[in-house]
Protein backbone atom coordinates (compact mmCIF):
# COMPACT_ATOMS: atom_id res chain seq x y z
CA UNK A 1 0.00 0.00 0.00
CA UNK A 2 1.40 3.68 -1.08
CA UNK A 3 2.06 6.42 1.57
CA UNK A 4 -1.11 8.07 0.23
CA UNK A 5 -3.31 4.98 1.11
CA UNK A 6 -2.33 4.50 4.31
CA UNK A 7 -2.63 8.25 5.22
CA UNK A 8 -6.04 8.73 3.74
CA UNK A 9 -6.77 5.44 5.94
CA UNK A 10 -5.33 6.99 9.25
CA UNK A 11 -7.82 10.02 7.91
CA UNK A 12 -11.10 8.52 6.68
CA UNK A 13 -11.34 6.27 10.29
CA UNK A 14 -10.83 8.47 12.85
CA UNK A 15 -12.22 7.92 15.86
CA UNK A 16 -13.15 4.68 14.77
CA UNK A 17 -10.20 2.94 16.43
CA UNK A 18 -11.47 -0.70 16.71
CA UNK A 19 -9.10 -3.15 15.78
CA UNK A 20 -9.10 -6.01 18.09
CA UNK A 21 -12.31 -7.35 19.45
CA UNK A 22 -11.47 -7.37 23.05
CA UNK A 23 -11.96 -3.68 22.85
CA UNK A 24 -15.66 -4.64 23.24
CA UNK A 25 -17.82 -6.87 25.70
CA UNK A 26 -17.01 -10.07 24.70
CA UNK A 27 -20.71 -10.53 23.96
CA UNK A 28 -20.59 -7.50 21.55
CA UNK A 29 -18.64 -8.76 18.63
CA UNK A 30 -17.39 -5.87 15.93
CA UNK A 31 -19.51 -7.62 13.03
CA UNK A 32 -22.23 -9.72 12.58
CA UNK A 33 -23.43 -11.42 9.41
CA UNK A 34 -27.07 -13.27 8.35
CA UNK A 35 -26.10 -16.00 6.01
CA UNK A 36 -28.26 -17.73 3.67
CA UNK A 37 -26.76 -20.09 1.09
CA UNK A 38 -29.95 -20.91 -0.65
CA UNK A 39 -29.74 -19.91 -4.45
CA UNK A 40 -32.65 -19.94 -6.41
CA UNK A 41 -31.62 -18.34 -9.36
CA UNK A 42 -32.48 -20.25 -12.92
CA UNK A 43 -32.17 -19.44 -16.89
CA UNK A 44 -35.75 -17.82 -16.61
CA UNK A 45 -35.07 -15.12 -13.86
CA UNK A 46 -31.36 -15.06 -15.71
CA UNK A 47 -33.67 -13.23 -18.76
CA UNK A 48 -35.74 -11.38 -16.25
CA UNK A 49 -32.32 -9.69 -14.45
CA UNK A 50 -31.08 -8.83 -18.49
CA UNK A 51 -34.53 -7.28 -19.24
CA UNK A 52 -34.59 -4.95 -16.24
CA UNK A 53 -30.97 -4.10 -16.99
CA UNK A 54 -31.80 -2.93 -20.45
CA UNK A 55 -34.88 -0.57 -18.93
CA UNK A 56 -32.26 0.41 -15.98
CA UNK A 57 -30.18 1.89 -18.53
CA UNK A 58 -32.85 3.22 -20.77
CA UNK A 59 -34.53 5.08 -17.78
CA UNK A 60 -31.30 6.20 -16.25
CA UNK A 61 -29.77 7.18 -19.48
CA UNK A 62 -26.38 5.00 -19.18
CA UNK A 63 -24.29 4.77 -21.69
CA UNK A 64 -21.24 2.41 -22.44
CA UNK A 65 -18.05 2.90 -24.75
CA UNK A 66 -18.02 -0.75 -26.21
CA UNK A 67 -20.13 -4.07 -25.78
CA UNK A 68 -17.27 -5.21 -23.87
CA UNK A 69 -17.85 -2.59 -20.93
CA UNK A 70 -21.67 -3.24 -21.14
CA UNK A 71 -20.89 -7.02 -20.74
CA UNK A 72 -18.63 -5.38 -17.52
CA UNK A 73 -21.35 -3.34 -15.90
CA UNK A 74 -23.97 -5.80 -15.93
CA UNK A 75 -22.00 -8.98 -14.43
CA UNK A 76 -21.15 -6.45 -12.06
CA UNK A 77 -24.60 -5.26 -11.10
CA UNK A 78 -26.46 -8.44 -11.83
CA UNK A 79 -24.47 -11.62 -11.99
CA UNK A 80 -21.92 -11.32 -8.70
CA UNK A 81 -22.10 -13.70 -6.06
CA UNK A 82 -21.41 -12.53 -2.42
CA UNK A 83 -20.24 -15.03 -0.24
CA UNK A 84 -19.80 -15.32 3.51
CA UNK A 85 -16.26 -16.97 5.06
CA UNK A 86 -17.55 -20.05 6.33
CA UNK A 87 -15.71 -19.94 9.80
CA UNK A 88 -16.50 -16.42 11.53
CA UNK A 89 -18.14 -16.71 14.60
CA UNK A 90 -21.95 -16.42 15.53
CA UNK A 91 -23.19 -13.44 17.45
CA UNK A 92 -25.49 -13.35 20.16
CA UNK A 93 -29.38 -13.58 19.85
CA UNK A 94 -31.00 -10.13 20.89
CA UNK A 95 -34.36 -9.89 22.42
CA UNK A 96 -36.76 -8.74 20.13
CA UNK A 97 -39.95 -8.49 22.21
CA UNK A 98 -39.96 -4.60 22.40
CA UNK A 99 -39.06 -3.73 19.12
CA UNK A 100 -40.90 -0.28 17.78
CA UNK A 101 -43.44 -0.43 14.86
CA UNK A 102 -41.69 1.30 12.86
CA UNK A 103 -37.97 2.58 12.92
CA UNK A 104 -35.64 4.97 10.92
CA UNK A 105 -32.18 5.69 11.37
CA UNK A 106 -32.84 8.92 9.66
CA UNK A 107 -34.57 10.62 11.72
CA UNK A 108 -32.32 9.82 14.41
CA UNK A 109 -29.41 11.78 12.51
CA UNK A 110 -27.33 8.63 11.91
CA UNK A 111 -27.22 8.55 8.25
CA UNK A 112 -25.70 10.37 5.84
CA UNK A 113 -26.31 11.90 2.23
CA UNK A 114 -27.43 9.76 -0.83
CA UNK A 115 -24.45 9.21 -2.50
CA UNK A 116 -23.31 8.22 -6.57
CA UNK A 117 -21.32 5.41 -7.18
CA UNK A 118 -21.32 6.31 -11.36
CA UNK A 119 -20.07 3.68 -13.29
CA UNK A 120 -17.85 1.95 -11.08
CA UNK A 121 -18.92 -1.50 -9.34
CA UNK A 122 -17.94 0.11 -5.65
CA UNK A 123 -21.37 -0.57 -4.46
CA UNK A 124 -19.91 -2.86 -2.03
CA UNK A 125 -17.83 0.43 -0.55
CA UNK A 126 -21.05 2.44 0.20
CA UNK A 127 -22.41 -0.32 1.59
CA UNK A 128 -19.58 -0.64 4.43
CA UNK A 129 -19.14 2.89 4.79
CA UNK A 130 -22.58 3.50 5.36
CA UNK A 131 -22.55 0.83 8.08
CA UNK A 132 -19.66 2.41 9.80
CA UNK A 133 -20.94 6.06 9.38
CA UNK A 134 -23.61 4.68 11.71
CA UNK A 135 -21.16 2.83 14.02
CA UNK A 136 -19.10 6.11 14.39
CA UNK A 137 -21.93 7.90 15.39
CA UNK A 138 -23.91 5.78 17.92
CA UNK A 139 -20.25 5.77 19.58
CA UNK A 140 -19.69 9.95 19.74
CA UNK A 141 -22.74 11.69 18.45
CA UNK A 142 -21.20 12.92 15.41
CA UNK A 143 -22.05 12.03 12.05
CA UNK A 144 -19.00 11.83 9.41
CA UNK A 145 -19.14 10.75 6.19
CA UNK A 146 -16.14 8.59 5.02
CA UNK A 147 -14.58 7.46 1.85
CA UNK A 148 -15.57 5.47 -0.33
CA UNK A 149 -12.55 6.65 -2.33
CA UNK A 150 -9.87 4.91 0.30
CA UNK A 151 -11.55 1.47 0.27
CA UNK A 152 -11.58 1.33 -3.81
CA UNK A 153 -7.75 2.58 -3.66
CA UNK A 154 -6.57 0.58 -0.68
CA UNK A 155 -8.81 -2.37 0.52
CA UNK A 156 -7.35 -5.21 -1.35
CA UNK A 157 -8.82 -7.94 1.57
CA UNK A 158 -9.64 -11.34 0.78
CA UNK A 159 -11.36 -13.97 1.41
CA UNK A 160 -9.31 -17.45 2.14
CA UNK A 161 -11.90 -19.53 1.43
CA UNK A 162 -13.01 -18.15 -1.60
CA UNK A 163 -10.05 -18.19 -4.42
CA UNK A 164 -10.32 -14.44 -6.57
CA UNK A 165 -12.67 -12.93 -3.86
CA UNK A 166 -10.26 -10.19 -3.21
CA UNK A 167 -11.73 -6.34 -2.69
CA UNK A 168 -10.99 -4.94 -6.09
CA UNK A 169 -12.15 -1.44 -6.56
CA UNK A 170 -14.39 -0.64 -9.20
CA UNK A 171 -14.70 -4.39 -9.96
CA UNK A 172 -16.58 -5.14 -6.95
CA UNK A 173 -15.63 -6.32 -3.00
CA UNK A 174 -17.15 -7.04 -0.19
CA UNK A 175 -18.91 -5.74 3.12
CA UNK A 176 -17.70 -7.98 5.45
CA UNK A 177 -14.28 -7.71 3.38
CA UNK A 178 -13.81 -3.95 3.64
CA UNK A 179 -14.60 -4.52 7.61
CA UNK A 180 -11.55 -6.60 7.73
CA UNK A 181 -9.76 -4.51 6.18
CA UNK A 182 -10.81 -1.15 8.56
CA UNK A 183 -11.47 -3.03 11.62
CA UNK A 184 -9.59 -6.57 11.98
CA UNK A 185 -12.44 -8.60 13.70
CA UNK A 186 -15.59 -10.40 12.86
CA UNK A 187 -18.50 -12.57 13.95
CA UNK A 188 -21.78 -14.36 12.47
CA UNK A 189 -25.39 -15.03 12.91
CA UNK A 190 -27.16 -18.19 11.01
CA UNK A 191 -30.63 -17.68 10.15
CA UNK A 192 -31.16 -21.56 10.99
CA UNK A 193 -30.51 -20.41 14.89
CA UNK A 194 -33.54 -17.73 14.94
CA UNK A 195 -35.89 -15.59 13.44
CA UNK A 196 -34.29 -13.70 11.12
CA UNK A 197 -36.21 -10.68 10.24
CA UNK A 198 -36.89 -9.98 13.85
CA UNK A 199 -33.04 -9.92 14.55
CA UNK A 200 -32.41 -8.08 12.03
CA UNK A 201 -34.80 -5.60 13.24
CA UNK A 202 -33.59 -5.90 16.94
CA UNK A 203 -30.09 -5.54 15.59
CA UNK A 204 -30.63 -2.27 13.67
CA UNK A 205 -31.99 -0.70 16.74
CA UNK A 206 -29.42 -1.59 19.02
CA UNK A 207 -26.23 -1.75 16.23
CA UNK A 208 -27.34 1.18 13.74
CA UNK A 209 -27.30 1.19 10.20
CA UNK A 210 -26.20 -2.48 8.71
CA UNK A 211 -24.60 -3.32 5.58
CA UNK A 212 -26.95 -5.49 3.45
CA UNK A 213 -26.70 -7.56 0.33
CA UNK A 214 -29.48 -7.72 -2.35
CA UNK A 215 -30.30 -8.80 -5.65
CA UNK A 216 -30.94 -5.66 -7.20
CA UNK A 217 -33.11 -6.72 -10.60
CA UNK A 218 -35.87 -4.96 -9.54
CA UNK A 219 -34.38 -1.90 -7.81
CA UNK A 220 -33.36 -1.04 -11.54
CA UNK A 221 -37.04 0.25 -12.21
CA UNK A 222 -38.17 1.15 -8.93
CA UNK A 223 -40.29 4.49 -8.40
CA UNK A 224 -41.74 4.09 -5.35
CA UNK A 225 -43.98 2.47 -2.72
CA UNK A 226 -43.09 -0.40 -1.30
CA UNK A 227 -41.30 -3.81 -4.00
CA UNK A 228 -42.75 -6.71 -3.23
CA UNK A 229 -42.46 -9.00 -6.05
CA UNK A 230 -43.67 -12.38 -6.23
CA UNK A 231 -40.81 -14.27 -7.71
CA UNK A 232 -37.49 -12.48 -7.58
CA UNK A 233 -33.92 -14.57 -7.28
CA UNK A 234 -31.66 -14.73 -3.72
CA UNK A 235 -28.48 -14.56 -5.87
CA UNK A 236 -26.91 -11.72 -4.23
CA UNK A 237 -25.11 -9.01 -6.43
CA UNK A 238 -25.73 -5.52 -5.06
CA UNK A 239 -24.31 -3.47 -1.66
CA UNK A 240 -26.88 -1.40 -0.13
CA UNK A 241 -27.59 0.05 3.38
CA UNK A 242 -30.58 -1.00 5.72
CA UNK A 243 -31.38 2.39 7.42
CA UNK A 244 -35.25 1.66 9.15
CA UNK A 245 -38.46 -0.66 8.84
CA UNK A 246 -41.81 0.25 8.55
CA UNK A 247 -44.97 -1.39 9.70
CA UNK A 248 -47.30 -0.64 6.49
CA UNK A 249 -46.43 0.97 3.33
CA UNK A 250 -48.69 0.45 -0.19
CA UNK A 251 -46.91 -2.13 -2.44
CA UNK A 252 -48.64 -1.53 -6.15
CA UNK A 253 -47.88 -5.28 -7.08
CA UNK A 254 -49.94 -6.51 -3.86
CA UNK A 255 -52.47 -3.77 -3.98
CA UNK A 256 -52.26 -3.33 -0.34
CA UNK A 257 -50.21 -2.58 2.51
CA UNK A 258 -47.17 -4.87 3.70
CA UNK A 259 -44.37 -4.24 6.44
CA UNK A 260 -41.38 -3.17 4.56
CA UNK A 261 -37.23 -2.38 4.78
CA UNK A 262 -36.10 0.90 4.10
CA UNK A 263 -32.99 0.65 2.10
CA UNK A 264 -30.49 3.56 1.47
CA UNK A 265 -29.03 3.02 -2.51
CA UNK A 266 -26.09 4.10 -4.11
CA UNK A 267 -27.46 5.47 -7.25
CA UNK A 268 -27.82 9.33 -6.68
CA UNK A 269 -30.77 11.45 -5.35
CA UNK A 270 -33.19 10.75 -8.55
CA UNK A 271 -33.16 7.39 -8.36
CA UNK A 272 -36.21 5.58 -6.15
CA UNK A 273 -37.78 7.64 -3.13
CA UNK A 274 -35.04 10.45 -2.95
CA UNK A 275 -32.05 7.79 -3.51
CA UNK A 276 -34.02 5.35 -0.82
CA UNK A 277 -35.73 1.98 -1.87
CA UNK A 278 -38.60 -0.04 0.11
CA UNK A 279 -38.70 -3.67 -0.17
CA UNK A 280 -41.13 -6.10 1.42
CA UNK A 281 -39.97 -7.40 5.17
CA UNK A 282 -40.40 -10.58 6.60
CA UNK A 283 -40.13 -13.13 3.71
CA UNK A 284 -36.35 -12.40 2.63
CA UNK A 285 -37.61 -11.05 -0.99
CA UNK A 286 -34.74 -11.04 -3.24
CA UNK A 287 -32.46 -12.13 -1.07
CA UNK A 288 -32.54 -8.64 1.49
CA UNK A 289 -32.30 -10.81 4.62
CA UNK A 290 -29.91 -13.49 3.61
CA UNK A 291 -26.37 -11.41 4.35
CA UNK A 292 -26.70 -8.59 6.68
CA UNK A 293 -23.21 -7.51 8.70
CA UNK A 294 -23.03 -4.68 11.38
CA UNK A 295 -20.15 -3.09 13.15
CA UNK A 296 -19.62 -1.57 16.46
CA UNK A 297 -17.33 1.63 17.01
CA UNK A 298 -15.59 2.71 20.06
CA UNK A 299 -13.86 5.83 20.91
CA UNK A 300 -10.47 5.86 22.17
CA UNK A 301 -8.33 8.15 23.36
CA UNK A 302 -5.87 10.55 20.86
CA UNK A 303 -2.79 9.73 22.64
Amino acid sequence: MSLNCSLYVILSLLFISAVYADTLNGDDPLIRQVVDGQDTSSSNLLNAEQHHFSQFKSKFKKSYGSQDEHDYRFSVLGLRRLRLPKDANKAPILPTSDLPEDFDWRDKGAVGPVKNQGSCGSCWSFSATGALEGAHFLATGELVSLSEQQLVDCDHECDPEEPGSCDSGCNGGLMNSAFEYSLKAGGLMREEDYPYTDQIAANLVKNGPLAVAINAVFMQTYIGGVSCPYICSRRLDHGVLLVGYGSAGYAPVRMKEKPYWIIKNSWGEKWGENGFYKICRGRNVCGVDSMVSTVAAVQTSSQ
